[in-house]
């Protein structure tokens, strides 16, 4: 659910990658026409994001994975990330295979959206990831967990791996306590020990991490 933003707080600036011109326009529209968000700029291609990145100062990126002639949007993070490592990049695009999926997360994405989806899912979501949560359309996060298989060496306790898998879901704190009945001091112990065990410092990485290790079902 989009929560309630003080109208006094600074709007959540976003820039927009997006080769469509007409997506690219209702975009903005939609996060103009929203209090408390503000599109920054809008670009069509990650070679003029990235030519102007130095002097933009957004609170987050809203990037599609198809963008032309160019390079493509999972190469787009890989350089923004390595460039700006604070600075959250959320993809939204057609594309629902895991290939596409699991290569976004790996790149430094904090989040997957697929395109269709409702309006106010999509706000919720970006502030979501601008929160420091990583959103994923229920489809993606649905592909994501079944990919999961038990590793030999996991580390995780059965908690611990119950409260991953929420993670990778793209649930809030809130929603795993809720899930698990649990505190959420509890669910922040046990993401802190999850984050040791698995030399993580993310929710992203620790996604990326349970997938290449497969440590969950």
């Amino acid at each position: 659910m989009l929560s309630q933003r003080n109208t006094t707080e600074r709007p959540l600036e976003l820039v927009i990658v997006e080769d469509d011109r007409r997506q690219r326009e209702l975009l903005e529209l939609l996060l103009n026409g929203t209090p408390g968000f503000y599109c920054r700029a809008a670009f069509p291609d990650a070679e003029a994001l990235l030519a102007e990145l130095p002097g933009l100062h957004p609170g987050l990126v809203l990037m599609d994975i198809d963008l032309g002639s160019g390079r493509n949007g999972v190469a787009a993070v890989a350089e923004i990330r390595a460039r700006r490592p604070e600075l959250p990049v959320v993809m939204l695009t057609v594309h629902e295979d895991s290939d596409y999926v699991f290569a976004a997360l790996c790149a430094g994405a904090v989040g997957y959206l697929v395109k269709g989806i409702a309006p106010a899912e999509l706000l919720a979501a970006v502030q979501d990831a601008a929160s420091g949560g990583s959103p994923m359309s229920p489809q993606i996060a649905r592909r994501v967990v079944q990919t999961f298989h038990v590793g030999p060496a996991n580390p995780l306790t059965e908690r611990e791996k119950e409260v991953l898998a929420q993670l990778c879901a793209g649930e809030s704190y809130r929603s795993i306590a809720e899930a698990l009945f649990i505190s959420g001091h509890t669910v922040r112990s046990h993401i802190k020990n999850i984050y040791e065990k698995l030399h993580v410092h993310t929710r992203a990485e620790a996604v990326v991490k349970a997938l290449k290790d497969r440590l969950i079902q």
